[in-house]
């Protein structure tokens, strides 16, 4: 799954590397939490240009009876996307990217578990496959939230978590943010693991288990044993 991960660059270097403009003042964050509002790009039907928005994390299906089932629903399997109630309605045409230039995943180690930091070996932002989706209250009252979508690991993720998240590459953008793309075949080749050369992971120290812990610290590497067969993807 993916639990905790970061958000720490400039509006300017987000509006740089994704290719959107109006993106909106960020803080920088080192301990994203499920229920947190979190920077993503869209698409929608009636406007092709790519858009900026800060979304609630955890999917609220429009069907659904209140928003409370958002908390269990903050990801989303790539093998089942498109058959799940919650997630095929969203998948088909509500597809987003979650920005990123971090996330955390804990291995059990004897008797605690040890908390590690993933993130591409260039330091750039990057993004999660996610989907989007909108519920209105009895009131009125929308929500607009997302699920970011896992797989299977990859060879640096494998011995530490049995999940990651869907990481879509750069030249990917274009197809998994167009609404009018909704083959779902060709869709669904885009969710694979992410190239285990092209990332770098260490460990944390266990700040990042609490949500409330959120500043350069939690990212901050330590000395601890290294998770078997990761440590040459260390830098």
């Amino acid at each position: 799954m993916c639990g905790r991960f970061t958000q720490s660059q400039t509006a300017k270097k987000i509006a740089q590397a994704f290719q959107v403009d109006n993106v909106a003042s960020l803080t920088p964050r080192y301990n994203i939490a499920p229920t947190q509002p979190v920077a993503t790009i869209l698409q929608t039907k009636d406007d092709a240009n790519r858009q900026f928005k800060m979304l609630h994390w955890g999917l609220i299906p429009s069907w659904a009876k209140d928003a409370k089932m958002g908390a269990r629903l903050i990801n989303a399997r790539a093998e089942t996307v498109a058959e799940k109630p919650s997630f095929r309605s969203a998948f088909k045409q509500r597809r987003c990217l979650v920005l990123t230039d971090g996330f955390y995943e804990w291995q059990q180690q004897e008797k605690k578990k040890q908390p590690f930091y993933f993130r591409v070996r260039d330091g750039e932002p990057f993004a999660f496959a996610g989907l989007w989706e909108r519920w209105q209250d009895a009131e009125g009252e929308e929500i607009q939230s997302c699920t970011i979508l896992t797989t299977e690991p990859n060879e640096i993720m494998r011995p530490i978590h049995d999940r990651m998240p869907v990481i879509i590459d750069a030249k990917d953008y274009d197809v998994w943010l167009d609404p009018q793309v909704q083959k779902s075949d060709y869709v669904q080749s885009l969710l694979r693991p992410y190239l285990a050369e092209e990332m770098t992971v260490y460990a944390v120290s266990t700040l990042v288990n609490k949500r409330n812990n959120d500043s350069p610290e939690c990212i901050k590497r330590i000395k601890a044993m290294p998770a078997a067969r990761t440590s040459s993807y260390a830098h």
